[in-house]
């Protein structure tokens, strides 16, 4: 839900001029999206459970570089079959901080995507799939909210009602979490009772 009120924000500039059969696409393709990015979250969770078995950082990085070094070959096919990295030159000219700044965005955007990359796969590894998903959405709401603070963006309605969306369910897993714990406590101590009155150590 968060990420469908960001996407189709009405108050925003962007979505005001698209017809209504564009806005119930879009819709769609935010719900397939999102449940795809789960679906992908819990093979990889799967994958690590079933098919690598073993717990190092070394299979974490493998585990990014090789769909990164797949999506970059594709990526790069498609740019040059195009035609668009004709238009990268005049576009690195005009673009409006200079050239070495439109580098710089490129390179810092290229290794903040294998920090996020790495760090989603360390969570799946670690934890779960689904607190993976459940930070990737926290993140994807509070970026717009710190594009209000640090860029002076416009804020809207739509912007902090899916930042509470995000962070209620953020607290929701918090919640659930605290309370699987407490039980599976409580049913470790009923088990050593039952074992202590049947004369078992």
């Amino acid at each position: 839900m968060s990420v469908i009120l960001i996407a189709l924000n009405p108050e925003s500039e962007d979505t005001k001029h698209h017809p209504k059969e564009k806005q119930i696409i879009g819709i769609l393709c935010a719900i397939v999206s999102s449940a795809t990015f789960a679906l992908h979250h819990s093979l990889v969770q799967r994958c690590f459970e079933k098919v690598i078995k073993t717990k190092t950082f070394a299979t974490v990085l493998r585990m990014n570089f090789y769909p990164m070094l797949v999506a970059s070959v594709f990526g790069s096919v498609g740019l040059f079959f195009s035609g668009d990295w004709r238009t990268m030159g005049m576009e690195m000219k005009e673009f409006e901080s200079g050239s070495v700044s439109y580098v710089m965005t490129l390179v810092w955007t290229a290794v903040a995507w294998q920090i996020a990359g790495v760090s989603m796969l360390g969570l799946i590894f670690e934890v779960s799939s689904l607190f993976s998903v459940v930070i990737s959405n926290l993140e994807l709401t509070i970026t717009p909210i710190l594009a209000v603070i640090v860029f002076h963006d416009k804020i809207y309605g739509v912007k902090i009602i899916a930042f509470i969306l995000a962070v209620w369910a953020f607290l929701s897993y918090i919640y659930q979490h605290y309370l699987d714990d407490r039980k599976a406590k409580e049913d470790k101590s009923d088990c050593i009772k039952v074992s202590m009155g049947n004369g078992e150590i």
